[in-house]
């Protein structure tokens, strides 16, 4: 897919009706921005229906990944798994969208993790959250949530409550992983959220320390690098602490973030609404258990 300049009117309608198709055509109804404790049930869409010409999706409708793809496309040829790096360990990111997933047959093909979405701005709590967190963790996967970020709608102290308050809490049974804030492309309007850099990067220090306060825990990043370097300056701050989940989809993770020297999680490829997004650890599974320890 071409890459558009971010901010115009055409790559956002370009952004909207791809990221609708490969939504699979699933509707939510519009939450209203600080709504608290909405929970949205997903409307099936007709098969094949977009959203009106110009349109962005509902809100609620963001997964992993969704603004990236939308962006950066699909580039690249498939990992070959055979190749990849024996230090990696595979996983997978999985939505409402996906519904309710056969975790059992996931665990049997060679998936060792899954990142659930748990909730999105302050306004929306997965349906499919409790089935796929717990079957996960039954199918003897290590897992954790992941928190879908609207910088537009509340602050990041706001949205961190929110998230650790629906799902996002961490505890040291050796089979949780920390909390992932998601930080992308925004698939329902300006690409940066409307803010600045310094703003930005203010709304995710925000973030990040409240959740740690509520959580003991340093949240995961996830993020592109082609996002990070416009909507944050390419700040270098967050390296120290948070680790990194890099968002390529291609044969390798290119060029990383200011300040990492090297990413925590790879999600190489993104597949739509029907499997979920496909992510490599960048260890051994003994490195996966002890990011989960802490």
């Amino acid at each position: 897919m071409p890459v558009q300049r971010p901010g115009t009117s055409s790559s956002r309608r370009t952004l909207y009706a791809a990221s609708a198709a490969l939504l699979a055509t699933f509707a939510l109804p519009l939450a209203l921005p600080g709504v608290a404790s909405a929970d949205i049930s997903p409307v099936p869409h007709r098969a094949g229906a977009l959203p009106p010409s110009g349109s962005a999706p509902a809100r609620g409708t963001a997964y992993m990944g969704m603004g990236v793809l939308a962006h950066d496309g699909q580039g690249g040829k498939p990992v070959n798994q055979r190749s990849a790096a024996i230090a990696q360990t595979e996983g997978v990111d999985v939505s409402s969208h996906q519904g309710n997933v056969d975790w059992a047959s996931l665990s049997k093909s060679g998936v060792k993790w899954a990142y659930v979405k748990a909730t999105e701005g302050n306004y929306y709590r997965s349906t499919a959250f409790n089935q796929q967190y717990t079957g996960s963790y039954k199918a003897g996967m290590i897992r954790g949530s992941y928190h879908f970020a609207t910088p537009d709608v509340s602050s990041g102290a706001n949205q961190a409550n929110y998230f650790a308050d629906h799902g996002g809490a961490w505890s040291k049974d050796g089979k949780t992983l920390p909390g992932v804030l998601d930080i992308e492309w925004n698939p329902y309007g300006a690409s940066c959220y409307g803010l600045s850099t310094s703003a930005m990067v203010s709304w995710i220090k925000d973030f990040v320390k409240t959740y740690k306060a509520r959580t003991s825990r340093d949240a995961v990043i996830y993020t592109a690098t082609s996002w990070w370097k416009q909507c944050t300056g390419d700040y270098a701050g967050f390296a120290k602490t948070n680790p990194l989940w890099v968002a390529r989809y291609s044969t390798s993770p290119g060029a990383l973030p200011k300040g990492w020297g090297f990413h925590t999680i790879w999600q190489y490829t993104s597949t739509g609404p029907t499997v979920g997004d496909r992510d490599k650890f960048n260890g051994s599974m003994d490195r996966l258990k002890a990011l989960a320890n802490g």
